[in-house]
C-alpha cells in the first residue's frame, strides 16, 4: 500500500518524516500466532538480520545500542532507534547515501497471537518530482519486511 492517508493514527512519526513527506510510503501487516514479547525481541535482534533478511550482508552495533550500522542492497545504512517501547512499539532512521529511511512498527496482542503493522517512509535527496528510485526502494522494504514476518512465522513459537 503506498497511499499516505492510509497511515495509522498511532504510529509516531518525527518532524520530516510522515508519510505527507515522503518520496514512498510503504505499509504492510499481519497477524502471527506468536506471542507480542516474542515478535519483539526477533524484530530487534539485530545481530541477527544477516541470517534472513534480504539485502542485509552486515549490521554493526554501537553499544549504547541506540545507533547501529547496516549494509544493505550494498548501502551503509547508519540507524538510529527513535522509538522503543517494548513490546508494543518500536521505530527507527535509517540514514544512508542519498536515501532516508523511517520505520515504525506497532505490536498489539490478540486473541490467538500478535497483530502487527509496519509504516515506512522513504525519503531521497532528489525532489519528488525527478525521484525515480522510490519504486525501488518500495519493493526492497517490501522483500524485507516479507521476510521479517514470515521470521517470525517461522522461527518463533508460543
Amino acid at each position: 500500500m503506498r497511499d499516505p492517508l492510509n497511515s495509522h493514527p498511532d504510529i509516531h512519526w518525527p518532524a520530516g518524516f510522515s508519510p505527507d513527506d515522503a518520496h514512498a510510503f510503504f505499509r504492510r501487516e499481519a497477524t502471527l500466532a506468536v506471542p507480542p514479547d516474542q515478535a519483539f525481541a526477533l524484530l530487534t535482534d539485530v545481530s541477527s538480520w544477516p541470517e534472513w533478511s534480504p539485502g542485509v550482508t552486515g549490521v554493526g552495533i554501537d553499544a549504547l545500542a541506540q545507533v547501529f550500522t547496516v549494509q544493505w542492497y550494498g548501502h551503509r545504512f547508519e540507524v538510529f532507534v527513535g522509538e522503543n517501547n517494548p513490546p508494543h512499539r518500536v521505530g527507527w532512521l535509517g540514514i544512508g547515501a542519498g536515501v532516508q529511511l523511517y520505520q515504525a512498527w506497532l505490536i498489539t496482542p490478540v486473541d490467538g497471537g500478535t497483530h502487527i503493522l509496519t509504516e515506512n517512509v522513504v525519503r531521497s535527496g532528489a525532489p519528488k518530482a525527478l525521484d525515480t528510485l522510490s519504486a525501488l526502494w518500495t519493493e526492497r522494504l517490501g522483500a524485507l519486511w516479507q521476510a521479517q514476518y514470515d521470521r517470525m512465522s517461522d522461527v518463533v513459537t508460543p
